[in-house]
């Protein structure tokens, strides 16, 4: 497991835009699957981005496809989400997740796929 803190969450209108940072513990970073997730109270979970430990396979929810980049710098140990064009139904707890995946181009929109959790940061996109 590897220790995860996000910053970046915020109050912001809707069109605009947030960066979510998720910088991580440990010396092979880029053997972690990540991915963000985000909740909503009352609801279950739901992937919201994910990416291979390399970077080379992403995959995206179809809300946020166009919209916002899920991105990872392996020397700086942190993964990125870059949320343009922001709308009210994006108001959530955003979380990130990492498991160890080895090398490869593996990565999973499960929740329960994740060993590895941050606190969770604030989105709140108002109208």
């Amino acid at each position: 497991q590897v220790q995860l803190v996000e910053s970046g969450g915020g109050l912001v209108q809707a069109g605009g835009s947030l960066r979510l940072s998720c910088a991580a513990s440990g010396r092979t970073f880029s053997r972690y699957a990540m991915a963000w997730f985000r909740q909503t109270p009352g609801k279950e979970r739901e992937s919201v981005a994910a990416i291979s430990g390399s970077g080379g396979n992403i995959y995206y929810v179809d809300s946020a496809k166009g919209r916002f980049t899920i991105s990872r710098d392996n020397a700086k140990n942190t993964m990125y989400l870059q949320m343009n064009s922001l709308k009210p139904e994006d108001t959530a707890v955003y979380y990130c997740a990492a498991v160890y995946a080895g090398t490869g181009t593996w990565y999973s929109i499960r929740p329960g796929a994740y060993d590895s959790w941050g606190q969770g940061t604030q989105v709140t996109v108002s109208s």
